[in-house]
């Protein structure tokens, strides 16, 4: 990790301010992310419990999962150049990751990659482990906001203005937390009437799907997602895409537990 990072700081530095200015927001606000981590808490296995107890001791997947949002205020180089592009990866229409990759500074799917090798290195350091799991859990997050798989033309739905509930705002924060927060639950609310939905199919179904298949599924959803009247966005928006946020929360936390158990499995090993 400390190689990529480095050839990171160097593109960083090349970058403009209006390209750093152009990065979409948030992914899924805090709500969304404590969500994801807490459905996957509840679906570790005994060792990836464990593991995770002893590098985040006192911290759960809740609290670890909008640590990457929280730090970008931080106002290091590393937190304000360097770590913003890891939150999204960019997919045009009708094209597929596979077929346009990741640019120079990275993406969300790079990071994700280079975070695994972290956290499975022998080599790493504790605090080093420490942030490679708290992006993790950020990432899978992100990559299942339909609007952090972005076409490249809107900054991922920033710059498609709204009328939500008769206030201005904008398609990315809709999707980021004004559906899921207009119902006035907290994380803890909706983990337990989300959890419990889960079936022993579901998570079968959904662990199977690799990153590059959590994208296709974004990228799909977010080219249905576009009002039809930007103006008038209310209940019946909310009524049509707030069954696909719920899914996709679901889907992140389940796989959110695969990823983790599968990379402690192999520590272990």
């Amino acid at each position: 990790m400390q190689a990529s990072v480095k050839r990171a700081v160097v593109l960083a530095l090349s970058l403009t301010a209006g390209t750093v200015t152009s990065l979409p927001a948030f992914g899924w606000g805090q709500t969304g992310h404590r969500v994801t981590g807490a459905i996957a808490e509840n679906h570790l296995t005994p060792a990836a419990k464990a593991a995770i107890a002893r590098l985040l001791p006192n911290e759960s997947l809740a609290e670890a999962s909008t640590y990457p949002d929280e730090m970008r205020s931080n106002p290091s180089e590393y937190w304000r150049k360097i770590t913003p592009p890891w939150h999204y990866v960019t997919v045009p229409k009708h094209k597929h990751y596979h077929d346009v990759g990741a640019p120079e500074q990275g993406d969300a799917y790079t990071a994700l990659k280079a975070f695994t090798s972290t956290l499975k290195s022998k080599k790493a350091g504790r605090e080093e482990k420490q942030r490679a799991l708290r992006f993790i859990v950020h990432i899978i997050g992100d990559l299942h906001q339909p609007l952090h798989a972005g076409n490249g033309t809107d900054r991922g739905g920033n710059d498609v203005k709204v009328r939500f509930f008769w206030e201005d705002s904008n398609l990315h924060t809709v999707w980021d937390s004004k559906m899921l927060d207009g119902k006035k639950l907290s994380y803890t609310e909706w983990t337990r009437w989300l959890d419990r939905k889960i079936t022993a199919k579901d998570i079968d179904t959904w662990s199977k799907a690799t990153p590059e298949e959590w994208i296709a599924e974004s990228t799909q959803i977010r080219d249905t997602i576009y009002p039809e009247d930007a103006n008038n966005m209310s209940y019946d928006y909310v009524y049509e895409h707030l069954p696909v946020a719920k899914q996709r929360l679901q889907q992140a936390g389940i796989r959110i537990a695969t990823y983790l158990n599968t990379i402690f499995a192999s520590a272990a090993e």
